[in-house]
């Protein structure tokens, strides 16, 4: 901690003897100016001095009240997830496939002295016997086999619910966690589990309600079933590291469940060892009378005697490849999709000169899903739905990222690393300087139509902005930089200076008879301060991992209150009391020029202060009690991104309006808010840019608008994606999407070449509706 104080005094004492000696050189008559330049400096000391004095947080553990209403709150959460999910995915209606898992008979894959029950025997769709099977499991170890599309995470699904349905205030909480995101090389399996946890239910991380351990908390006292869906999804390469790290790490009597496809987890096994103390299951083959009796129930009554075709077809084939397709639960629920609406007659499955081989037909569902769904969805909506090719289209490109990115995961906030303009440091420099400049042409003309500015003024605002350069060059290489928060404050100064240092050539007038070096020394320093203020406050804009889930509200408003209070109150009394006491020690015989410092210091002081914490509110804003979806977490940071980069821009312009207050007007607070103004529509975008750069929505609207120009995604593309979810082409896990399976994704990909982009006007048939947030 107390190297955290020797940095930020030194800092703000550099600072002030700087702007103190270049100011105190200029004369007694720029006293104002000087205090004004001074609240900068006290500005930057309020929030250094709460960085020192937080330094590294110790919270204390949570209670055991407070674990066990974390609990609630996280069981809650998650089955009203997860049972909205499986409506969507049509888990239980009109009829379930009933789909029987028994112990897995296959040598090696059971780790040695486990033993499997032969009275362990459960139906998917049967919620009581799931739960007796996963009580009877050694252990409640679970590891879910079975071929691609054999229902692995549909039983994980079920069981899921089945047991929050059934459960008591004293029984763990399963969690599902995809473990295509876990790297063991990187983390481990108890920090993974955590960060996910905490990312995917960010209600959680409320301290003042839950505490700061409860997560850890109720994974070390097994109150979780982590429930890790798709070993197979990981890399092959990593798979048995996985594996490896899940026996190492977890304890071989905490709950687990595991999926995997057979084949990989076979290979795993030998490669490593098989997961400790597990029952491993395996689903028995979907007999055809079943997979035809569901999908006849599935059918509009006038296609139910089509199916009595099929049926009999079968009957008489057995072995034909319509027969071998209908017993994978899979094609299965797809040929339901595919052939419930009516407008399909399934008897086509037949032709065994069309599809001679079972390949063959699961090509032809695969390929007949996306355009039977939307062309349903127009039937159904004429003036809405989006066009079947356009649909496929915007899939295909989406799963061609995915692919090439090695994951099945789609996050709105990565869809940045996939633009050409974002993925460079100096492109992403370019377009920030662009969007500032745009910034500058919107609000410039306001100073000469409203305030009577010279025409002059607007080139000059324009070459202002070269300040936001070399700032997001430098940001750039954070994420090789060491990331203490001691080294990363010293960086952030290094980052303003050089923003001050581009910038100071368009500000300084270097009038004739006046000292030139004297002139860009002082504005260069106080633009950089000025900057410095900006980064400390709203960190260094390179773009996020995460988005901001929380949304700014009032709860606990009572315990932030003070501390709010008291910060708005600490550096606007330091502010005065720097203001005055320069102002007497410049000028002895004015005590009215004191008492209009002490005056400066307390307006601009609270000005700074309440600045910094509407912008900590914003940015620690708690997350609410509901489901987290993508939509969700895109307006929440489009909000906080929003607020967060009026508060900087507020930050960025005072200071340098309280210097032009003093010097050109009566120095009053009307003054003062009128100049504020004129700055702000000035070179007020340029705190703005940077405080928007540290949030994910403003990357993802740029890439958005790139793709969208381009016709590889539609303009709106967050209500595409709800509306694929709506219709059962996309998945749901938490924020992110997947494909229905991935099949789907591998068959979009292998089947169709990446069409040659559209120009805009070819996406004159978008989505109309205007409900989902993009």
């Amino acid at each position: 901690m107390r190297w955290r104080w020797m940095v930020a005094w030194s800092l703000c004492a550099v600072a002030t003897g700087g702007l103190m000696s270049v100011w105190a050189l200029g004369g007694s008559d720029q006293v104002s100016a000087a205090a004004s330049v001074l609240g900068t400096v006290v500005g930057l000391l309020g929030i250094l001095a709460v960085w020192a004095w937080r330094g590294k947080p110790h919270h204390e553990s949570s209670g055991t009240g407070q674990i066990a209403e974390a609990a609630q709150t996280l069981a809650r959460v998650v089955r009203r997830q997860w049972e909205d999910e499986a409506i969507l995915r049509q888990l239980f209606e009109p009829a379930p496939l009933p789909v029987i898992w028994t112990p897995c008979r296959r040598a090696g894959l059971s780790a040695h002295g486990t033993r499997a029950s032969t009275e362990i025997r459960c139906h998917a769709h049967d919620p009581d016997g799931l739960i007796e099977t996963f009580q009877r499991a050694a252990r409640q170890r679970i590891v879910v086999l079975g071929p691609g599309g054999s229902g692995k995470t549909t039983f994980a699904v079920l069981l899921l619910l089945a047991l929050l349905r059934t459960r008591d205030s004293d029984d763990p909480v399963p969690v599902l966690c995809p473990l295509s995101s876990f790297d063991p090389s990187r983390e481990n399996v108890r920090d993974w589990l955590q960060r996910r946890v905490a990312e995917d239910y960010p209600a959680l991380s409320d301290v003042q309600r839950y505490g700061a351990s409860s997560i850890v908390d109720l994974l070390t006292e097994y109150r979780l079933v982590p429930v890790l869906d798709g070993l197979d999804e990981v890399p092959v390469a990593r798979q048995a590291m996985v594996l490896a790290a899940l026996n190492d790490t977890l304890p071989t009597n905490a709950p687990l469940v595991l999926t995997c496809r057979t084949d990989d987890y076979a290979r795993t096994v030998r490669e490593s060892s098989p997961l400790a103390n597990a029952t491993v299951l395996e689903p028995t083959p979907l007999r055809i009378g079943e997979a035809l009796a569901a999908l006849r129930l599935a059918a509009p009554t006038q296609r139910r005697p089509a199916w009595d075709v099929v049926a009999d077809h079968l009957t008489l084939n057995p072995d034909s490849p319509a027969g071998q397709v209908l017993t994978s639960p899979l094609m299965a629920t797809l040929a339901r999709s595919v052939y419930a609406g009516g407008d399909r007659d399934p008897t086509e499955l037949t032709d065994l000169r069309r599809f001679p081989t079972r390949p063959a037909i699961e090509h032809h569902l695969l390929d007949a899903l996306i355009p039977t769904l939307y062309v349903r969805s127009r039937r159904q909506a004429p003036t809405g739905g989006w066009d079947p090719e356009k649909a496929r289209h915007y899939l295909t490109f989406i799963a061609h990222g995915l692919r090439d990115r090695g994951t099945f995961d789609f996050a709105w906030w990565e869809l940045h690393t996939w633009s050409s303009a974002l993925t460079k440091p100096w492109r992403r420099a370019a377009t920030w300087l662009g969007i500032t400049l745009v910034g500058n042409l919107v609000t410039n003309p306001f100073l000469v139509l409203f305030f009577g500015a010279p025409l002059e003024i607007v080139p000059m605002c324009m070459a202002q902005a070269a300040a936001v350069v070399p700032i997001f060059l430098l940001s750039s290489r954070v994420s090789v930089s060491p990331a203490r928060a001691g080294r990363r404050t010293g960086f952030s100064a290094l980052v303003a200076l050089s923003g001050g240092l581009a910038a100071t050539p368009a500000t300084v007038p270097f009038l004739p008879g006046t000292n030139v070096v004297h002139q860009f020394f002082g504005a260069a320093v106080f633009g950089s301060v000025c900057l410095w203020l900006v980064l400390l406050a709203a960190g260094l804009p390179a773009p996020p991992q995460l988005p901001i889930r929380g949304r700014p509200g009032m709860s606990q408003w009572r315990q932030r209150l003070p501390r709010a209070l008291g910060s708005v109150a600490c550096v606007a009394v330091s502010s005065a009391v720097f203001f005055a006491s320069y102002a007497a020690y410049v000028q002895h015989d004015g005590e009215p020029r004191v008492m209009a410092s002490l005056r400066d210091g307390l307006v601009i002081g609270s000005v700074l202060g309440m600045g910094l914490v509407f912008f900590r509110w914003v940015r620690s804003a708690s997350a609410a009690d509901d489901q987290d979806t993508a939509a969700e977490t895109l307006r929440t940071d489009r909000l906080v991104a929003l607020l967060g980069g009026g508060a900087c821009a507020v930050l960025f312009v005072l200071p340098d309006a309280g210097v032009r207050t003093s010097i050109w007007f009566a120095n009053t607070v009307t003054d003062l808010a009128i100049v504020t103004a004129f700055r702000l529509l000035d070179i007020g975008s340029v705190g703005f840019v940077l405080a928007l750069a540290t949030c994910a929505w403003p990357y993802y609207v740029i890439a958005r608008i790139q793709f969208a120009a381009l016709g590889q995604l539609p303009w709106r593309l967050q209500a595409f994606l709800a509306d694929a979810h709506r219709l059962g082409i996309l998945r749901s896990v938490n924020s992110t999407y997947q494909f229905r399976h991935a099949r789907l994704q591998d068959r979009l990909v292998e089947s169709t070449r990446l069409p040659e982009p559209r120009t805009p006007a070819d996406q004159s048939g978008t989505h109309s509706d205007s409900t989902t947030s993009s």
